[in-house]
């Protein structure tokens, strides 16, 4: 079976010091037709998106997630990174 691209949506939100904080606002997947179908979870005032496909460690993190899940812990994972630094 052949996986099927998912995506993040991501907003650039501008922080009072001058940098940029990258919100995830939604999720996308795509259809059988190739088409793309956008959950919006938030919508930034400006309205301007990023759609990006999950990358490895996007896909590392949500298997961390889920096998925490499945065990029966209720908090996520701690997330690595700088918040300044976008999340791609």
């Amino acid at each position: 079976m052949l996986q099927k691209k998912s995506f993040k949506v991501l907003a650039a939100i501008p922080k009072r010091d001058g940098g940029t904080y990258w919100m995830r606002c939604g999720s996308g997947f795509t259809n059988k037709d190739d088409s793309i179908n956008i959950y919006l979870d938030a919508i930034p005032k400006d309205m301007k998106f990023q759609l990006r496909e999950l990358d490895e460690e996007d896909l590392r993190r949500r298997e961390a997630s889920r096998s925490l899940l499945a065990a029966g812990s209720t908090s996520p994972p701690p997330s690595p990174g700088d918040a300044d630094a976008p999340p791609f």
